[in-house]
């Protein structure tokens, strides 16, 4: 099984293939997405990895509220979208 991992505070300068090197020491790397701001294009600072269960679970806690090019990251399990309002 894997797991998607919600990623914030991902700074601006940070590519996909800065992102692979920091999570790639918790295990093999599924798929990474990171999302852009649709009207500018800009990065959103936020974005999602998806690696094995273990990987995934040892890659939060590894990674949770640990700084990365000077911006403390917010690393969780993703939850799925709410259709309820």
């Amino acid at each position: 099984m894997s797991m998607t991992i919600y990623v914030a505070n991902i700074p601006a300068n940070a590519s996909q293939q800065d992102v692979e090197l920091l999570f790639s020491p918790y295990g093999t790397i599924e798929s990474i997405k990171l999302i852009t701001d649709a009207e500018t294009g800009q990065p959103a600072g936020y974005g999602f990895v998806e690696m094995d269960d273990e990987a995934a679970g040892n890659a939060i806690k590894g990674l949770a509220d640990s700084e990365f090019r000077g911006q403390t990251l917010q690393v969780n399990q993703a939850r799925g979208r709410s259709t309820d309002r």
